[in-house]
């Protein structure tokens, strides 16, 4: 058997296999979402303190999510770093529709350069992967560092893997919820880009455990809902 004839036999009952298994997770109980837990996180994060910051009602609406957490923090040595996070639960699809990608030109800003790079970086651990934006609006610059999170991993940088991790977390967990995770932080004029990186990297290191500490709780809807 020659290796097209092979890659036939295999890939067929493979794919009939996935469209099986996806059709039976699209008939699951539909799924009630508690994401107060990520309101939870706390304001005090280390060296770092938090204070809430309002969404715009158009953005948020705009962003569509079943949960927007949006603050600032800052370290005594003066330095700043946002968090968002955007939750979206299964039956929400477990992603955003509008991402970084599209928000900062749409704001005004000019997206510069686009990297991957490590955004959480811990001994003996697996480096969390991260797209890395470098924006300017007029005289501001920011870098910024954006992954996708789920219940079962973070790291994810788009696309295929978002479409595989969902499939995967709905088998093991009975749930496909996610969630966009934003850094940010301004890049004062003279200073190199590295220190802000280091600076989210930082942050990340401290603010990851937390995330997943606060993942939401997601539930079958009772029959009378």
């Amino acid at each position: 058997m020659n290796a097209e004839k092979w890659s036939l036999v295999v890939a067929v009952p493979a794919l009939a296999l996935f469209g099986v298994m996806s059709w039976a997770l699209l008939l699951a109980e539909p799924l009630d979402v508690d994401a107060s837990g990520l309101g939870k996180i706390p304001l005090q994060v280390a060296q770092w303190r938090g204070t809430e910051v309002e969404l715009d009602s158009g953005v948020e609406e705009i962003l569509d999510a079943d949960y927007n957490l949006q603050r600032a923090y800052w370290h005594p040595l003066g330095d700043l770093v946002w968090l968002y996070v955007g939750y979206y639960g299964t039956e929400r699809g477990g992603r955003p529709e509008h991402t970084p990608w599209e928000c900062y030109p749409a704001a005004g800003w000019k997206v510069v350069r686009h990297d991957v790079v490590d955004a959480v970086v811990v001994p003996g651990v697996p480096p969390l992967r991260a797209n890395e934006f470098l924006v300017e609006k007029g005289a501001d610059r920011r870098l910024v560092l954006f992954w996708y999170q789920s219940i079962r991993r973070g790291g994810m940088l788009g696309g295929f893997d978002q479409t595989l991790d969902r499939f995967l977390s709905r088998v093991r967990f009975g749930r496909a919820d996610g969630s966009l995770v934003r850094l940010s932080t301004p890049i004062a004029p003279g200073e190199d880009e590295a220190v802000a990186r280091t600076r989210l990297q930082a942050f990340g290191r401290e603010i990851l455990p937390l995330l997943e500490d606060h993942w939401p709780q997601e539930a079958a809807r009772l029959a009378s809902q």
